[in-house]
């Protein structure tokens, strides 16, 4: 592996660096202040004009869809490999990726439009979603089920002639407060009989169709991330077109796999890119405080901290790199012990990193003048969005004993004998 940029990525790096620094980093405590006027008046549940002004610099700048690769529809989209370094600047403010038309869910709705969704669907949701002029959401856990499980799934998908009607409860709806959100991406059962992994499809329901209901937002250590929003959502006998069941009946966990690995990539990208802020912000903090007669930044506990935390992105980053090559080059299902790892190690630590940076902030650091807390809900939600730590290590041990059961057989043909 090449470790080393190429001439076009150093170049949208360095055009990337210079949007955030022109355009969102002067503009973040607009952004949350926009939110809060909103919600003094009775609704924070409205779109920033911030975000919708900058939209069209970013398309102008060449820095629209980057994440989409292979695709006629977005000429612009890179590689894994080429998109990482890119997703990790965006990820130092919670709200740049949408200003780029990358942010999630949007990101993984795209892909699996463009992968798995019939021509005519795609003309219908995924250009207007590459345009930026809607957003989307993608339905699959439950609150009444262990989700990260996915088999558990209970939401109905049941034929009726030329419709499939839905009904069901989902939760983490991540996108569907957002009023501009006009597609979901459904997973429910067709097949409650078949095989375990086959009783699943994936099904593109319009946000406006009759039976639908947003039930709440649900709120993320306080948060409730308005205008975007994590909501439960109840499904009753939603009806919708045949031919908006992606791929055919009993194939939504090969799309989900499709789905998360591309997404898992992203996040963990944003992960590093809010870290390595974090570090930032705590090493200006300590250099800048003065406790007990001497700089904070020369107590000898914040020097392992710093060193630990470097350290730390730095592994994180080469291993996430490693993964979106693999995935560039020998696909998501060779390289899927690395998306676990990365799954578990980018979330877990940006978390510590954070928690540091807050430390050094002292009461500040929980407090709304500093991103820090927000970006610690954030991350800390990331070890169970998109499978929890426990399933991505299970799955890791599994792939790690399965390289071992062959040596295994070999040692026990061979014994080693007195004398050898």
């Amino acid at each position: 592996m090449n470790f080393d940029y190429t001439d076009k990525v150093k170049d949208l790096q360095k055009r990337l660096l210079a949007f955030m620094d022109t355009h969102i980093y002067p503009n973040e405590k607009r952004f949350f202040a926009e939110i809060e006027e909103n919600r003094s008046k009775g609704n924070a549940w409205i779109p920033t004009k911030i975000v919708e002004e900058l939209k069209p610099l970013a398309n102008k700048a060449g820095l629209w869809n980057l994440f989409l690769p292979h695709s006629k529809r977005a000429p612009q989209g890179l590689t894994n490999l080429e998109y990482a370094p890119l997703c990790e600047i965006m990820g130092r403010v919670p709200f740049a990726a949408e200003i780029f038309n990358c942010s999630a869910p949007d990101t993984g709705n795209m892909e699996t439009l463009e992968r798995y969704a019939s021509e005519e669907i795609k003309d219908q949701w995924l250009e207007p979603l590459l345009r930026g002029e809607i957003r989307s959401a993608f339905l699959m856990t439950e609150p009444a089920v262990a989700s990260s499980d996915a088999t558990n799934i209970q939401c109905s998908i049941r034929r009726e002639g030329n419709e499939y009607v839905i009904n069901g409860v989902k939760w983490w709806s991540s996108g569907a407060g957002d009023p501009r959100c006009a597609v979901y991406i459904v997973m429910g059962k067709t097949d409650p009989e078949a095989p375990r992994h086959s009783q699943q499809s994936m099904i593109v329901v319009p946000a406006n169709t009759p039976g639908i209901q947003v039930l709440r937002p649900l709120t993320v250590f306080g948060y409730d991330d308005a205008p975007h929003g994590h909501m439960e959502v109840e499904l009753k006998n939603v009806r919708v077109p045949v031919g908006n069941l992606m791929l055919g009946e009993g194939r939504g966990f090969e799309i989900a796999q499709g789905r998360l690995g591309p997404g898992r990539i992203h996040h963990c990208m944003r992960s590093i890119g809010s870290a390595e802020r974090a570090l930032e912000l705590m090493c200006k903090r300590l250099n800048s405080r003065v406790a007990f007669g001497k700089p904070v930044s020369s107590q000898g506990v914040w020097h392992e901290r710093i060193a630990d935390a470097r350290i730390m992105i730095e592994q994180a980053r080469l291993l996430t790199l490693k993964a979106a090559y693999m995935m560039d080059t020998v696909g998501n299902k060779i390289a899927k012990s690395e998306i676990a790892m990365i799954k578990v190690i980018a979330p877990n630590m940006a978390t510590q990193i954070i928690d540091w940076a807050i430390q050094a902030h002292g009461g500040g650091g929980v407090s709304g003048d500093f991103p820090l807390a927000y970006a610690y809900a954030h991350q800390r939600t990331l070890r169970l969005a998109d499978g929890p730590d426990e399933v991505h290590r299970n799955s890791i041990a599994k792939l790690e004993l399965a390289r071992h059961v062959a040596t295994m057989s070999q040692d026990i043909e061979m014994p080693i004998t007195r004398g050898s």
